[in-house]
């Protein structure tokens, strides 16, 4: 859907972004990543055509983007902002009838989604008597209420309680579902485990990496496994010889046990398999994947040294 192509953008000589290249494919959801200061917000703002870029391409389905083309979009900006004096109702209906639908068809998607929320009763409350949360929650169907074909949110989860975190998140599942593209824009690492398929890391205006969250992980396994058995831990550490480190282990109720292990050389977990089925009863086996947490981390902790 998205085709980024070489795109740079300056302010005064200093480079936000420097000949950034990447893809995002329909019916995806795309985690765009990076340490404050990347450059996220500013690519963010020339997809929506806020800003334009000083150099490169960017393809919307196939065609140079242009502003025909932002009515197919939904943007959820970090910067919050509603118009306090408008009531809920006019404010998503204004907002919708800017996307270029009718007064009709905005009326009856302003209702849709009011309802999906079972949020009826704020349609006449005006923006400045609403909480924080209750804001933003408005803010977030101002930005689906024309039903775009690419969503693009930029930390979608800050402020919400963790109950509206949950729903926002099942939300933004349910419309992936539909065939919604999404560009998801956040820190909360733990979100982009749960919902993202592909990610790129921004680092200094520069695109680091771009591959599928699954990629991430085992590109940066750490080659750790867990292991729970029933039996002797004696047995158990025998078997392991020394292929496997044994970094952790508790006994979880009489005679099971659970242990984190690490793997050294060329060790898999068939080996370590092979190694234990006549020494315990192995009850669960399997590798232990690093977090987009440990990821991000572990990139720009690679990246940095040789920027000093």
């Amino acid at each position: 859907m998205i085709q980024i192509t070489e795109v740079s953008k300056s302010y005064q000589r200093k480079i936000v972004l420097d000949a950034v290249s990447m893809h995002v494919d329909h019916g995806q959801i795309f985690g765009l990543l990076g340490p404050n200061g990347a450059g996220k917000t500013t690519l963010i703002r020339i997809l929506n055509q806020m800003l334009e870029a000083d150099f490169g391409q960017i393809l919307f389905d196939g065609q140079s983007m242009n502003n025909a083309h932002l009515q197919y979009i939904g943007y959820l900006p970090e910067e919050r902002g509603l118009y306090k004096t408008m009531t809920v109702w006019s404010h998503l209906l204004f907002l919708a009838q800017l996307r270029g639908m009718s007064k009709a068809s905005a009326s009856a998607n302003v209702h849709e989604w009011l309802a999906h929320f079972q949020i009826q009763d704020w349609a006449q409350k005006r923006i400045a008597t609403l909480s924080k949360g209750m804001a933003q929650k408005v803010q977030f169907i101002a930005a689906l209420v024309h039903r775009p074909k690419l969503l693009i949110l930029d930390e979608p989860l800050s402020g919400f309680d963790p109950l509206n975190v949950e729903l926002i998140l099942n939300e933004i599942k349910s419309l992936k579902a539909q065939g919604t593209t999404i560009i998801l824009s956040t820190h909360n690492m733990k979100s982009v485990d749960e919902v993202c398929d592909q990610a790129a890391l921004l680092h200094k205006g520069q695109i680091l990496v771009q591959d599928s969250i699954q990629n991430f992980k085992t590109k940066h396994s750490k080659g750790y496994i867990s292991v729970r058995f029933k039996g002797n831990m004696l047995s158990f550490a025998n078997a392991l010889w020394t292929d496997f480190t044994l970094l952790h282990q508790s006994e979880v109720e009489d005679g099971v046990f659970e242990c984190t292990l690490q793997m050294r050389g060329q060790s898999n977990i068939n080996v370590l398999m092979a190694s234990l089925l006549d020494k315990v009863e192995v009850q669960h086996l399997s590798e232990v994947l690093p977090s987009m947490q440990e990821v991000f981390i572990d990139l720009i902790n690679q990246k940095e040294p040789q920027d000093a």
